[in-house]
């Protein structure tokens, strides 16, 4: 599905005066740079909305189709208002390519990271998902390689399973790693109180239990040794503005 009329609901939500300036996140459910985005521009023009406002925005995505909006995100730098992670599953080309084949491989990524942040963009990584028992030992490698790509912020969210994605992803375990299956399907219970899924907001990121604590031990060692120190851009509302109808476009 795709909303084409996105950049003009957002204008219009920016202009009511209901609006309180707040962190808009791109890709809270779904990468907003997939491979449509490169003909519909809809992200690249939600964009342009929120520069016109100044108002702040984090972006979340698996792209290097990201790159192509730098010169719209900084100029949204310049204002503290912009903020992008590149999510880093593995670093594995082979498991990426299994688990992600829409998504851009990790070299890909972290030469995104590279570009954004020789642009000046805050850019940072985030483990997602971080498989128990499949990528979850990858931490201190990963945390690695985006700190000498240029990442400055990082954070990790633990796999869950909610509805018929635990059957895809047991399917898809079968397929490609049936050695390693019920090895990890026990860990991610561990973490999740012996079920595969936990819609509990306060602990569904991270999960629960000692394996969920050793997980956390392990990202926040890896960062601290990487020197990423941050865990969230520094943005801001303070310049947000309503333009008036007579200003001139941005773009």
């Amino acid at each position: 599905m795709v909303k084409d009329d996105a950049p003009e609901l957002l204008r219009k939500e920016l202009t009511s005066p209901k609006w309180q300036p707040q962190l808009v996140s791109l890709s809270g459910n779904t990468d907003c740079y997939q491979p449509v985005e490169k003909q519909k521009q809809l992200t690249r023009r939600c964009l342009e909305v929120l520069l016109e406002f100044r108002n702040p925005v984090v972006i979340v995505t698996k792209n290097h189709l990201v790159t192509r909006d730098i010169d719209v995100l900084v100029e949204l730098a310049k204002f503290d208002c912009i903020g992008v992670t590149l999510s880093l599953t593995t670093l594995d080309h082979k498991l990426a390519s299994l688990m992600e084949p829409r998504a851009s491989r990790p070299v890909r990524r972290l030469e995104a990271i590279r570009k954004l942040a020789d642009a000046g963009v805050p850019v940072g990584y985030l483990q997602a998902p971080m498989i128990p028992g499949l990528t979850d030992s990858e931490a201190p490698a990963i945390a690695l390689a985006a700190k000498k790509a240029g990442a400055t912020f990082s954070g990790y969210v633990a796999l869950r399973l909610p509805f018929a994605v635990k059957d895809l992803f047991e399917q898809w375990l079968e397929q490609h790693y049936p050695d390693k299956k019920d090895k990890i399907l026990h860990r991610v219970r561990e973490i999740r109180g012996g079920k595969l899924n936990d819609p509990n907001f306060k602990s569904r990121m991270r999960g629960e239990g000692i394996y969920a604590e050793q997980m956390a031990k392990l990202f926040q060692l890896a960062r601290k040794k990487s020197g990423i120190t941050e865990r969230w851009p520094k943005l801001t509302t303070e310049h947000f503005r309503r333009p008036g109808k007579d200003q001139l476009s941005l773009f």
